[in-house]
């Protein structure tokens, strides 16, 4: 990996020393695609100073490590209400904050699904007493969706245009009155793209089998479709186009103002891999081409995003027969670490990798973090480059109790600090249920 350390910023100067600071930060801190040596200064939960030489109340150095800007996962599953055998917010957020991530947006598609404004208010007033870690909550659609009214408390939109968990799948007439009806709220709407009637409805019984039944084509036309509805309501909507799975939708989407994103899972596996129904998930794992195809996609920045789609379900279900069991993979503790280890194997640069995992996610989603920059949350994650190791399931935090990646090289962050606080502190969790912020937008 190209050595980044200790350039310094031009403006980067001594200046007034402020006395008021709660808490000053030194170390290795990611600016601007670098990483200086300096000072941030903390008040009030947000960045107020970036100096060379800071006073603080307290003042923590983390000497030679690396401070990033905490990652942003926009897309997980963490099945509360309804589902919390499989994961609940404590949990989730926890297993979150071990993998360096300061906000997550949990998707829709829960028992009950948060589709009207009793649900949706339901759910947030439940969550919000468990979360350690900032959050936001997507609004699902239906037929009796207020749209308008609901974009006015929640952080964004989820449409389905394949079948999902809780099957909230939309209708070609609904997406696209969604579509135009999302576009007066302001507030983003992330599509799972999948066309359902490419869909074949066979019986999968492994991996290869349930690839040939969610084909690339039925990812590539259900973009296709959205983006000719997207287009017919001239572009008044902002569209995120989730888990990117199949090489021949890249080629689509680059031509298009659509923001994008990818998954470790398509990234790092495969559908030859023998994971039996652990690899089970929707979109499917696709092919090598497939996966190198994201890979180069992300690396070029067509891709904008990662995220995890954390979508835990428990052992006993993965262990079913394969068509019966659910689909989804476990991974946002794992998200961060995996990406940090690509970057000491040559496959990205960490620029890319803080980019898609922190500065894209804020901005799209108009969230003030995601940078070290004065007035941005105090969100971030500190990281020993050195102090890689492998995957075991046993020593994650998800309730789940496994993931597909076990065995993978990752690089943890051993401290988060969220708006301030410590979260994780050298690899132990002293965060505390309701810390976390429901954040819905801030510009």
């Amino acid at each position: 990996m190209e050595k980044i350390y200790n350039r310094e910023l031009p403006s980067l100067k001594p200046g007034v020393i402020p006395t008021d600071l709660d808490l000053v930060v030194e170390g290795n801190a990611y600016i601007k695609g670098n990483f200086v040596r300096c000072c941030i200064g903390i008040k009030d939960g947000k960045i107020a100073e970036i100096k060379k030489i800071l006073e603080g109340d307290t003042h923590l150095d983390f000497e030679d490590d690396l401070i990033l800007p905490a990652a942003i996962d926009i897309h997980v599953h963490f099945r509360d209400p309804g589902y919390t055998y499989k994961e609940d917010f404590a949990t989730g957020t926890i297993s979150a904050a071990f993998g360096g991530v300061s906000c997550i947006f949990d998707m829709p598609n829960t028992k009950p699904p948060a589709t009207s404004i009793p649900t949706f208010k339901e759910k947030l007033n439940d969550v919000g007493k468990k979360a350690c870690i900032d959050f936001g909550l997507y609004a699902g659609i239906s037929e009796k969706t207020d749209i308008v009214s609901l974009g006015k408390i929640c952080s964004a939109f989820k449409i389905y245009m394949g079948s999902t968990t809780g099957e909230m799948h939309v209708t070609d007439e609904l997406l696209e009155k969604a579509v135009k009806e999302i576009g007066k709220t302001k507030k983003v709407a992330a599509v799972h793209a999948e066309d359902e009637k490419l869909r074949k409805k066979n019986e999968p019984e492994n991996l290869s089998e349930h690839l040939f039944s969610r084909p690339n084509q039925c990812e590539a036309s259900a973009i296709k479709k959205l983006i000719e509805i997207n287009n017919k309501n001239a572009g008044k909507s902002i569209l995120h186009v989730s888990h990117v799975s199949a090489r021949e939708s890249i080629d689509i989407l680059k031509q298009t103002k659509l923001t994008k994103e990818v998954t470790p899972h398509h990234l790092f596996l495969n559908s030859g891999m023998k994971l039996d129904a652990f690899g089970k998930v929707n979109p499917p794992l696709r092919t090598r081409e497939d996966q190198l195809a994201l890979w180069d996609a992300l690396n070029k920045g067509i891709i904008d995003i990662i995220a995890s789609d954390h979508a835990p379900h428990t052992i006993e279900e993965k262990e079913a027969e394969f068509s019966k069991a659910p689909s989804g993979i476990p991974g946002t503790e794992t998200m961060l670490p995996l990406m940090l280890s690509a970057t000491k194997q040559g496959k990205i640069s960490i620029q890319r990798v803080v980019n898609a995992i922190a500065e894209r996610p804020g901005d799209v989603f108009g969230l003030n973090k995601g940078r070290i920059e004065k007035g941005k949350d105090a969100d971030f994650s500190i990281v020993n480059l050195k102090d890689e190791v492998k995957i075991k399931s046993d020593k994650l935090h998800s309730k789940c109790g496994w993931s597909p990646f076990d065995g993978f090289p990752a690089i943890f962050p051993h401290t988060l600090i969220v708006r301030g606080e410590a979260v994780v502190d050298k690899s132990v969790f002293v965060g505390k249920n309701g810390f976390g912020k429901y954040i819905t937008k801030y510009t």
